[in-house]
């Protein structure tokens, strides 16, 4: 299980990415969205397929690359507004992600029990 500081945010790219490439590229690729690669935030990208994903961190002392590739299935973006170029996510849903679970499927609701006909 990753485990991430609570400062850390996590920007998904909305464009698929060349996934031969490696820190130096991925950092290249943060640029292009407008961010900096170097402020402490993880940066995921997928390929076109969207079966190979790779997170790059920085930590304040060097890179940590993160990668995984899904035997079945795909990777789900975040829901998408418009033409971003990026969007963000909290932690639950990078774990949710990675483990390949498609979290837009997933609802959040509330569980409201039956009242008993009160006679009225």
């Amino acid at each position: 299980m990753l485990s991430l500081p609570p400062t850390v945010r996590v920007f998904v790219a909305v464009e698929p990415v060349d996934m031969r490439g490696s820190f130096d590229s991925l950092a290249g690729a943060v640029r292009r969205l407008g961010l900096d690669p170097v402020d402490g935030h993880l940066y995921l990208f997928m390929n076109k397929r969207r079966r190979i994903a790779k997170a790059l961190w920085f930590d304040g002392s060097g890179w940590c690359l993160l990668a995984k590739r899904l035997e079945a299935g795909s990777f789900q973006l975040p829901p998408l507004d418009g033409a971003q170029t990026q969007v963000q996510i909290d932690g639950t849903a990078f774990a949710s992600l990675l483990a390949g679970i498609d979290f837009t499927a997933a609802r959040r609701g509330w569980y409201r029990r039956a009242r008993p006909d009160l006679g009225r």
